[in-house]
C-alpha cells in the first residue's frame, strides 16, 4: 500500500514561503490568482497491513514526525 500525505499550514498561520512564491509569480507576469500557500507532499510505501491499519500507521507517523501539529494540518490517503 501507499500512503499519500499532504501537509499544509493551518489557517491563520503565516506562510512566508507561499508569499515569496506569490511575489515571484507576479514578477513573472502571472497575476490572476489570490493567496499562495505552500505545503509538503510525502509518499510512503507501507507493507503488509490492511487499509485501515495503514491509515492509522501513517497518521501516527505524521503526529510524531512528518507534521508539526501545532501549526500544520495533514491529510492521509491510502492507495492499494
Amino acid at each position: 500500500m501507499k500512503a499519500k500525505i499532504h501537509v499544509t499550514l493551518k489557517n491563520g498561520v503565516l506562510d512566508p514561503q507561499g508569499k515569496a512564491v506569490g511575489h515571484a509569480l507576479r514578477a513573472l507576469g502571472f497575476d490572476q490568482f489570490g493567496e499562495v500557500r505552500q505545503g509538503k507532499y510525502i509518499e510512503i510505501d507501507i507493507n503488509d497491513m490492511t487499509e485501515n491499519a495503514a491509515r492509522h500507521y501513517a497518521e501516527a507517523m505524521c503526529d510524531k514526525l512528518l507534521a508539526n501539529t501545532v501549526i500544520e494540518d495533514f491529510d492521509v490517503e491510502i492507495e492499494p
